[in-house]
């Protein structure tokens, strides 16, 4: 019972804090929204996929930007953390690791839900719509992202003594993540090389369920793409765990 109240005092924590910072919170609607009037807008005049305008093509995409970024760099408050003490306080007590490493990850998907709840709402205004079946599928697809991504960015903060060094990895990581998914082109296409890093990447799956859900323009079948996310959740939140039992 001390672990559960425990992992709920770690995940209220992270949230305080994340909507106690209104300015990640505008900032986080506002940078997707430009992406999806300016380079959706400006390139989609001139480019349509399938039926759906190219707005509406990349919203997915910019959906998983906004739960990438958000929780990716959750592992710098890990190093932040660690400045201050507050995770010696949190080390020494009677939790495990894996239920403080959960504790951290759950407040890091809520604070993704949150942002990716916010632009999901202005999907009608770029040609989403919704249905209680495509809702679902993308809430389903934005939880399974937020968990991986907390879980990935909770592992590198872990082991990491300097907000600079957790900044270059995960920017290393992101950019290729982000680009190589399928987010912003379609993938049927692709040259040979550029098709298998592609489809090794497994947010080209998360982002092409969500395309599938909203506009009917998956490029896998849709157990196929659920079973990837999955494996690639199972994997990193076993990541995230090691790294924090190896924390010192």
């Amino acid at each position: 019972m001390s672990d559960l109240w425990g992992i709920y005092a770690l995940w209220y924590r992270e949230v305080k804090v994340f909507l106690r910072e209104k300015s990640r919170l505008v900032s986080s609607t506002v940078n997707p929204l430009i992406w999806m009037v300016a380079f959706g807008g400006g390139l989609g005049a001139s480019i349509s996929v399938g039926e759906a305008g190219y707005q509406a093509f990349i919203f997915p995409g910019v959906l998983m930007l906004v739960v990438l970024f958000t929780t990716i760099f959750f592992g710098l408050y890990v190093v932040w953390d660690k400045k201050i003490d507050f995770f010696k306080e949190v080390l020494v007590s009677p939790m495990s690791r894996a239920s403080i490493f959960v504790g951290k990850m759950l407040g890091g998907c809520t604070d993704g839900f949150i942002q990716s709840g916010i632009i999901i709402l202005f999907g009608p205004l770029f040609g989403i719509t919704y249905t209680a079946y495509s809702l679902g599928a993308v809430v389903l697809f934005v939880i399974l992202l937020a968990m991986g991504t907390t879980s990935l960015g909770l592992a590198i903060g872990s082991q990491m003594t300097s907000f600079e060094g957790v900044g270059l990895v995960q920017s290393f990581l992101i950019m290729p993540l982000f680009f190589l998914s399928g987010a912003l082109y379609p993938i049927d296409n692709l040259p040979g090389w550029l098709s298998w890093v592609t489809y090794a990447n497994p947010l080209t799956y998360i982002v092409d369920g969500m395309r599938g859900a909203l506009l009917d323009l998956n490029s896998f079948p849709m157990a196929i793409d659920l079973g990837v996310a999955a494996v690639y959740v199972a994997v990193l939140v076993a990541v995230g765990t090691y790294a924090f039992k190896k924390m010192s």
